[in-house]
C-alpha cells in the first residue's frame, strides 16, 4: 500500500529581506504593492511582492522592518555639478551668462583639490539625505568626486568637463582627451562609478571639437553629455557664429544619437522635438535652476508626447541651491502645467518616472531607478507618519506634491544602508560643518568685489 506524501522546500536564502507598509516599485507596470517586502542578495533584487509570501519564500540572513514607511527606488539625479555646493548661494539672482562669466568661472577656476573634496562630500551627503543614489556629474578634476563618492557608497557617471578656450585645467579640447581616457581606466572595474565625455556646451566648444568628443565617447563606449539650448541668449550666440540653432547645429554633424544626453532644452521648437524624438537622444529636465536663472520652462510634455527620454536633474547647487530630487520633480510637474496651459501635463506619474526610469536611461544605466528583481537594490524609505503625508489615497502623489525629501528615513545603495533614521553611517557630518566654514571663507575671499 502506497503513502501519498508532501514535500516543502525550504526557504531560499538572501542576505536581507525588507518589510514596509508600501513600495512604489516602478517597475514595467509601475506596481504599488502594500504590505510590501523586497528580497536582497548580493546587492540584486531577488524578490517583490507582499511581505508575508516573500517571508516564506527566504530565509533572510537580516531582516529590516521599515514598518510606517513606503519604499521607493533610489532617485536618480540626471544632471549635477557635485562641487558646486561650494557656490551655493554665493551668486545669486542674476541671468544665466553675468552668473557664469562675472561670478562662478573666476573663483571655479582656482579651486585645489582639497576644495572640491569638501564640496563633493556636501553634496553626497544632501543625496544620501534627500533619497538620490545616482547621478549624472560633470565638473572638474572629477577623480576627486569619484573617490568621495566610493566612500559614500553612492552610483555617479562622471564627466570630465572642457571648452574650446584656454582655462586653468587645459589649454585646449583635446588636452583633457587623455584626461578622460585615464578616468575611464581608473574606474573600470568600479561596480559603482562609470565615466562620460562632456563638453561643456555648443557654444564654448566649437563644432570640430564637438566632433572629435563624440568620437572619443564612441570609442570608450560612453555617453556624451553637454548643456543645449539652456536659454534664448545661448541660441543667440550659436545662430551668430554658426548660422544654425543649438539642437540644428548637433544634429548636422550627426552627435544627435541614443548615446547623446542633453540637459536642458528650454528654447526649443516642435520642430526640434520631433528630431529629438527621431535620433533616440537623452534629455535631462532641470526646473529649478531654470527658473532661478530665468532661462524659461522647457516643454517637457511636448517632449513626453513626442516619444523622447526625459530625465529629471537639479543643476549644481549654486544655480538651485538645492540638491533636492524631491523639489524638482515637484516643480517639474507644477510648471509643465503652466507651460502647457493643461492641469493634466506632466502628471505625477510622469515627473516620477522622470526621475527615476527616464533619468536612468540618460546615464546609460537603465537597470536604475526601479525596484525589480535583477536590478541593484537601491531603495530609499519615506516616513509616511509625517502630517504631510497622511492621509494616503495616492502614494504617487505623495511622492511627488507632499514629500519635500525631509521624510526619508532610509537610504539604501546595492543593499548596504548609507543612512537611517538620522543616523549617517558613510558620512561625518560634524567634521563636514567645519570644513564647509573654512571653504565657504575661501570662496569669498576670491569673489569678485
Amino acid at each position: 500500500m502506497s503513502q501519498n506524501t508532501t514535500t516543502t522546500s525550504a526557504p531560499t536564502p538572501c542576505d536581507l529581506l525588507v518589510q514596509a507598509d508600501v513600495a512604489v516599485t516602478q517597475d514595467d507596470t509601475r506596481r504599488v504593492i502594500l504590505n510590501a517586502g523586497v528580497a536582497v542578495t548580493n546587492g540584486i533584487v531577488v524578490g517583490v511582492g507582499d511581505h508575508d509570501d516573500l517571508c516564506a519564500q527566504y530565509e533572510p540572513g537580516t531582516s529590516l522592518d521599515l514598518s510606517g514607511t513606503m519604499l521607493m527606488p533610489g532617485l536618480v539625479n540626471g544632471h549635477t555639478h557635485l562641487p558646486m555646493t561650494l557656490f551655493r548661494g554665493f551668486a545669486d539672482d542674476m541671468p544665466l551668462m553675468e552668473w557664469l562669466e562675472e561670478h562662478i568661472w573666476p573663483v571655479e577656476f582656482q579651486l585645489t583639490d582639497e576644495l572640491l573634496t569638501i564640496g563633493a562630500n556636501l553634496g553626497c551627503a544632501e543625496f544620501i539625505r534627500t533619497g538620490c543614489t545616482s547621478f549624472l556629474n560633470s565638473y572638474m578634476h572629477e577623480h576627486v568626486t569619484g573617490e568621495i563618492v566610493s566612500l559614500a557608497g553612492l552610483r555617479v557617471v562622471l564627466g570630465e568637463g572642457f571648452f574650446s578656450f584656454p582655462s586653468p585645467l587645459f589649454p585646449t579640447a583635446e588636452e583633457c582627451w587623455q584626461t578622460i581616457r585615464e578616468l575611464s581606466q581608473r574606474y573600470s572595474d568600479n561596480p559603482c562609478i562609470r565615466t562620460a565625455v562632456t563638453p561643456h556646451a555648443a557654444f564654448t566648444v566649437t563644432p570640430d571639437e564637438l566632433v572629435a568628443s563624440f568620437e572619443l565617447a564612441t570609442e570608450l563606449d560612453v555617453i556624451w553629455q553637454i548643456h543645449l539650448a539652456e536659454s534664448e541668449t545661448e541660441t543667440a550666440i550659436c545662430l551668430d557664429r554658426y548660422g544654425k540653432r543649438p539642437i540644428e547645429l548637433l544634429h548636422a554633424h550627426g552627435l544627435l544619437t541614443g548615446r547623446t544626453t542633453l540637459h536642458h532644452c528650454v528654447d526649443i521648437t516642435d520642430e526640434e522635438i520631433e528630431i529629438l524624438a527621431d535620433t533616440g537622444v537623452n534629455v535631462v529636465h532641470n526646473p529649478a535652476s531654470n527658473l532661478k536663472l530665468c532661462s524659461g520652462i522647457s516643454p517637457v510634455q511636448k517632449m513626453l508626447d513626442a516619444g523622447v527620454i526625459v530625465g529629471l536633474g537639479t543643476d549644481g547647487a549654486s544655480s538651485n541651491n538645492q540638491l533636492n530630487m524631491f523639489r524638482d520633480m515637484a516643480l517639474a510637474a507644477l510648471i509643465g502645467k503652466v507651460r502647457h496651459e493643461d492641469a493634466s501635463a506632466v502628471s505625477a506619474q510622469s515627473a516620477l518616472d522622470m526621475a527615476t526610469r527616464g533619468s536612468a536611461r540618460c546615464l546609460g544605466w537603465p537597470e536604475l531607478g526601479r525596484i525589480e528583481v535583477g536590478c541593484p537594490a537601491d531603495m530609499i524609505a519615506l516616513d509616511l507618519s509625517t502630517p504631510n503625508l497622511m492621509p494616503a489615497y495616492n502614494y504617487i502623489s505623495h511622492a511627488v506634491y507632499g514629500a519635500t525629501g525631509m521624510e526619508v528615513c532610509m537610504t539604501m545603495v546595492g543593499g548596504k544602508i548609507l543612512y537611517l533614521y538620522g543616523d549617517f553611517r558613510t558620512m561625518d557630518m560634524k567634521a563636514m560643518r567645519t570644513e564647509a566654514l573654512l571653504a565657504s571663507k575661501w570662496v569669498l575671499s576670491k569673489a569678485k568685489k
